[in-house]
């Protein structure tokens, strides 16, 4: 099976934050975000594996500064790694305030998707290829955090880590 690169995957999506989308502070509602992020990171990741792909984990969400009726939402989703069946997406949120032209960042994340095939049923999906050194970075850093992710989950002893205990080791 051929790899795909991060930029053949890559997806940025653009939203308007509207009224309905808001709480009664004018704020963009979270629920609303998570669900914008989800659409994006799976967007990428049906794109990568050229399958229909559902949410595994969602984690590290941070919410870093609140995003305002009327500003212009962009999310970008890229896979940064491929595992058997899963792969990870990182997604950044950055809104504009299109009057005043001020871009700020927002929200960041990890979503990780499986890739199923015709009978619902986890399959093997297209390896990564990773090309920048930021993707490298992100392709090296993945197998900890989906580590700490199963570790999480019940799924893993902390003893059967080896990059989550290393990374643990050197710091």
């Amino acid at each position: 099976m051929q790899g795909k690169t991060a930029k053949e995957s890559k997806t940025i999506m653009t939203e308007i934050v509207l009224p309905n989308d808001t709480n009664s502070l004018g704020n963009l509602r979270g629920g609303r975000i998570l669900h914008w992020m989800d659409i994006a990171s799976a967007i990428a990741a049906g794109k990568h594996s050229n399958a229909v792909v559902v949410t595994a984990s969602v984690d590290n969400v941070s919410f870093e500064n609140p995003i305002k009726l009327g500003d212009v939402v962009v999310i970008t989703a890229t896979v940064t790694r491929v595992f058997n069946t899963s792969m990870e997406t990182h997604i950044e949120v950055w809104a504009e305030n299109l009057p005043s032209q001020t871009k700020y960042k927002c929200n960041e994340a990890y979503y990780t998707f499986v890739a199923l095939d015709s009978n619902g049923r986890p399959r093997k999906s297209v390896p990564l290829i990773p090309e920048t050194e930021q993707e490298k970075k992100m392709y090296d850093t993945a197998l900890a955090r989906r580590e700490l992710r199963l570790v999480l989950a019940g799924k893993l002893k902390m003893t059967d880590t080896k990059e989550l205990r290393r990374a643990f080791e050197t710091n």
